[in-house]
């Protein structure tokens, strides 16, 4: 269906990272903040294993984005290359953004940025040239940046890993970006995006947007509801505090030797 309206998504901008971004969303509203969470982010526990993760993650999108061209070809190719210049342009734009407004760039800030620059340009990737690719990561990074920072503390959901404010936002404008930037000058399977005259692709891939969106929003609420009448979502205030690592999986920090 969506093929015979003329959406395109490479790489599954809006199947994954929109749909996954909004159920986490939901899912996070469903079920509440964590006991004294008072919107302020809470510092990462351990930064080398969240850089560690991130450079795994980062690398395995190569194969992820140019793995979607199903060929070892040239388009492959530029896949990965759009995608590295879109997650380094949106790693350096979160780090000059902190370094603006906090005064301090970090870590954590420029891994979360790159994460987010992935996501947006996942669905453009195999559409979309260079210079539009760093338009996409400075964009990416921007947007997401004033969503985690700004609206998450506004609105007072509890969503630990900002899956909505990095991926869910991410994905949503990749999907924009694509019709504004694909070109058939890099892929002559596509169509031209609104800056190259096609105004119609635009307005596609918005449509899918809120079709992807209302699909996953209703489909994660009723799933949340159902679990819950069988098997609570949140687990009882005495083991929050006590911690889920004890309460749910008998699981510790370290080993206690007999």
């Amino acid at each position: 269906m969506a093929q015979g309206l003329g959406v395109i998504d490479f790489a599954g901008g809006s199947v994954v990272h929109i749909n996954a971004g909004i159920a986490a969303l939901v899912t996070a509203v469903v079920i509440g903040r964590r006991n004294g969470y008072d919107g302020r982010p809470i510092p990462p526990h351990n930064l080398p294993f969240t850089v560690l993760g991130t450079a795994l993650l980062w690398f395995g999108w190569f194969g992820f984005n140019a793995g979607s061209a199903l060929a070892a070809n040239g388009l492959a190719v530029h896949a990965l290359v759009v995608t590295h210049v879109g997650a380094a342009t949106a790693g350096l734009t979160w780090a000059l953004l902190e370094w603006v407004f906090t005064g301090k760039p970090t870590v954590f800030g420029i891994v979360t940025g790159s994460i987010a620059g992935l996501a947006t340009i996942t669905a453009a990737s195999g559409f979309v040239g260079v210079c539009p690719a760093m338009a996409i990561g400075f964009t990416a990074s921007v947007v997401c940046f004033v969503c985690v920072s700004v609206v998450k503390s506004k609105l007072g959901y509890d969503d630990s890993l900002d899956a909505f404010g990095v991926h869910g936002i991410g994905g949503i404008l990749g999907m924009m970006t694509t019709g504004l930037f694909a070109s058939k000058a890099i892929n002559a399977a596509g169509p031209d995006g609104l800056f190259f005259g096609n105004a119609h692709v635009f307005l596609v891939q918005c449509f899918a947007v809120l079709v992807v969106t209302a699909y996953s929003l209703a489909a994660t609420f009723i799933i949340c509801k159902a679990v819950d009448l069988f098997v609570a979502v949140r687990v009882p205030l005495k083991e929050e505090i006590i911690g889920l690592d004890l309460t749910q999986h008998h699981e510790t920090a370290y080993t206690v030797m007999e």
